[in-house]
């Protein structure tokens, strides 16, 4: 299968040991690409993306304020988001978004930062990777308030249908995790069968996460476990796992052209 993981975080300190190991996992398992997005309150982070798509190719990055670090947004982020933006490694915002679930910042203060990035990657010319979680309604509020046309991903998908069908008029693939495989996600393999297959995508979400088989506690998620998810998205839409693999490629590739697009 020719695969994207279309969202990873390897710059976190759980890769440390073994970050390159872990990627040559991945493109063994028929990974063609990675998106690893990372946070602006973590000044190395795109360093250590870069550093990987140097010694193998096609791994891309975004960066953006998380809205767990939404009460911090502060000017000089923007400005590093701005300097960030002028480089090529850089293909999106993100990721950014609201969770009403931790609240771990103020849920003002997530509309807001939320905001103020889908208004600067509008101006940027670049799509955004977005969080929702018990959020739905103000994701779509912000985009509609902000304008915002250049789409972009929904990803690690835990909402509802309308809300799906929403966020797909107005331009966004939807990304599914390995949450697709566990036992209790009937209702959202549910949502995840009605998704055009022309606007789908699958992820880790490294290195939470982890799908069956792999789930338990305390275990790392990696990018070479996004086959599990594909097979599950696979049976769900009637395909041979290779099929849906080439699909979300494409879907993938289509939104971030990259050098291996067209085959290894």
């Amino acid at each position: 299968m020719r695969l994207v993981d279309s969202h990873a975080h390897l710059d976190m300190p759980e890769f440390d040991p073994d970050r390159s190991e872990v990627v040559r996992r991945a493109f063994a398992a028929g990974l063609v690409a990675i998106l690893c997005p990372t946070e602006l309150a973590r000044p190395d982070g795109l360093a250590a993306i870069e550093a990987l798509a140097a010694e193998f190719g096609p791994i891309l990055a975004a960066a953006g304020v998380h809205p767990h670090q939404a009460k911090d947004l502060a000017d000089d982020q923007l400005r590093r988001l701005e300097a960030l933006a002028g480089r090529s490694a850089l293909r999106a915002v993100g990721e950014i978004g609201l969770d009403y679930h931790y609240d771990f910042s103020p849920q003002e203060a997530q509309r807001r930062a939320l905001r103020v990035q889908l208004a600067f990657a509008e101006r940027a010319g670049l799509p955004v990777i977005l969080h929702s979680r018990l959020a739905g309604p103000d994701i779509i509020a912000a985009v509609d308030g902000e304008r915002f046309g250049r789409g972009g991903i929904l990803h690690c998908f835990t909402e509802d249908w309308p809300i799906a069908s929403a966020m797909l008029d107005r331009g966004f693939l939807i990304s599914f995790s390995g949450i697709l495989t566990f036992p209790k996600a009937g209702a959202l393999r549910e949502v995840a069968a009605r998704v055009p297959l022309d606007r789908l995508l699958v992820e880790t979400d490294s290195p939470y996460l982890a799908p069956v088989p792999y789930r338990g506690a305390g275990r790392r998620n990696e990018p070479a476990y996004v086959v599990e998810t594909a097979r599950v998205l696979a049976g769900l839409k009637g395909l041979a796992p290779e099929d849906l693999a080439e699909a979300t490629t494409r879907n993938f590739a289509g939104l971030f052209p990259f050098e291996n697009a067209a085959g290894r």
